[in-house]
């Protein structure tokens, strides 16, 4: 059986870091991972995921990623059930999140979370929308993935014969 989720989202909130009786850690954070369409009124919307990792991920995440930080995880589906204290079964599904990265770099997401929230709609959870795209990438601390035009061989051509090629 396979069973593997791999996601790329903000933090909604900072992680919630605690400690089981035996002293392992555990933090709980959700996920707000945009969707790839737009509704018919031409919103983005936001799939917000419950995940929770475990040991010392767990620390290393509450201590480096705070909320809107970009961050992509990896791990598995699992649900699970209890009694509430009304009596009633909970079901929970949540993402077991084995491995998580730093998707920006600390400058970019402290300088994105001091910015003015332009365009911020409450009903349009569109996570990193502030951000402005138009910066130049030294600017951002963002690679530079537009097209170089520049010809590598300086204008002159290649004398390569056919006994040259490997195929």
């Amino acid at each position: 059986m396979i069973n593997n989720v791999v996601l790329v989202g903000r933090l909604t909130k900072d992680p919630d870091l605690r400690y089981t009786a035996s002293g392992t850690a555990v933090a709980t954070f959700t996920l707000a991972v945009n969707r790839n369409f737009t509704s018919q009124s031409g919103d983005r919307e936001a799939d917000f995921i419950n995940c929770v990792i475990w040991r010392k991920s767990a620390e290393t995440l509450a201590n480096f990623a705070k909320k809107g930080s970009l961050i992509g995880v990896t791990g598995r589906i699992q649900t699970r059930n209890y009694d509430n204290q009304q009596g009633q079964k909970v079901y929970v599904t949540e993402v077991v999140a084995e491995n998580f990265q730093m998707l920006e770099s600390r400058s970019v997401n402290e300088q994105r979370r001091s910015a003015p929230s332009e365009g911020f709609n409450a009903n349009q959870p569109s996570f990193g929308s502030n951000f402005n795209q138009n910066q130049s990438s030294q600017a951002t601390g963002m690679p530079n993935f537009d097209r170089d035009t520049t010809d590598p061989f300086g204008g002159s051509s290649i004398d390569i014969s056919d006994d040259d090629l490997p195929f």
